[in-house]
């Protein structure tokens, strides 16, 4: 059972070492990580605060912000959104928390999410999320010590 534990977490670490040097060669800036023009990858954020899940948006509830089109499950999440796109939208803009913690952007899975202090992170994967958790209070630091560091895209 221990050699299994370990043997699982030796792949996941070099999966998170693949995605990390796979995304080292780009010059890393802030921006909103998108999956075919669609921010988390078409998940609604509002979703996460309201009705606490990940939830899928629809095209019929779109919006476009910071050059990137946000999917919602319905008119009132779209419009929360639109009131206040800071509160719902995901923290260093939908890339993993945990590699932002660490100096580098990553994709995310949006099934892999946190609220911390009202605000939204993503994480890599479910099993990236589990290093995340243990330890929010010096990790969101780190992020956005991290991220104030990358050149705006805008």
């Amino acid at each position: 059972m221990q050699h299994q534990k370990l043997k699982s977490f030796k792949e996941v670490l070099i999966l998170f070492a693949m995605v990390c040097y796979g995304f080292s060669g780009f010059a890393q800036q802030q921006g909103i990580f998108q999956k075919e023009g669609l921010a988390i990858r078409g998940y609604d954020p509002v979703a996460y605060f309201r009705q606490n899940e990940a939830i899928k948006g629809s095209e019929s509830f779109s919006w476009d912000w910071q050059g990137v089109r946000w999917l919602f499950m319905n008119e009132s999440n779209r419009t929360a959104f639109k009131t206040n796109p800071e509160k719902y939208s995901p923290q260093f803009g939908g890339f993993c928390a945990y590699g932002a913690s660490e100096g580098h952007l990553s994709p995310t899975d949006p099934n892999a999410w946190t609220i911390v202090g009202d605000k939204l992170y993503l994480n890599f994967s479910p099993k990236v999320k589990t290093l995340w958790l243990p330890d929010t209070t010096s990790r969101i630091p780190q992020a956005v010590n991290y991220w104030k560091t990358l050149p705006s895209k805008n």
